[in-house]
């Protein structure tokens, strides 16, 4: 697993975010699993993160972990398209960038909505998500 996102599972945004990136992931880099599955708060722990202090996407590149919107910029380089140009903005700062990243992380659940449980991904995407 070379590329791995964890993502909050109940999250109406993160998952149409996983959607997306999938879709646009023509190589199949990525693998996914949800914050709250065992796998994903074993992945954070192993990288030194607690999933109580944690509001944000996650991205782990080898022995490399990224958060926030440095996560969603080099997610973002890594897709097919005209998003990769997103990866632009990593010029900014990631204490300026992080600013707007937490206020959308703040009211994602108001704006965009939560499930009760986390998203049971369709058979074809089955493959990309890490068990537990």
């Amino acid at each position: 697993m070379k590329h791995l996102i964890l993502f909050d599972g109940i999250c109406n945004l993160c998952n149409s975010s996983v959607q997306y990136i999938i879709k646009h992931d023509e190589q199949a880099l990525f693998s996914f699993a949800s914050l709250q599955s065992d796998f994903g708060k074993q992945q954070l722990a192993s990288h030194g993160l607690l999933p109580e202090q944690l509001d944000s996407i996650v991205y782990i590149h080898g022995k490399q972990r990224y958060v926030k919107s440095t996560a969603a910029l080099k997610i973002a380089k890594r897709l097919d398209g005209r998003v990769k140009f997103l990866y632009a903005f990593i010029i900014i700062p990631a204490p300026i960038r992080d600013i707007v990243y937490n206020w959308i992380a703040r009211n994602r659940y108001k704006w965009f909505g939560k499930q009760q449980h986390c998203m049971l991904p369709t058979s074809d995407m089955k493959k990309r998500f890490v068990d537990d």
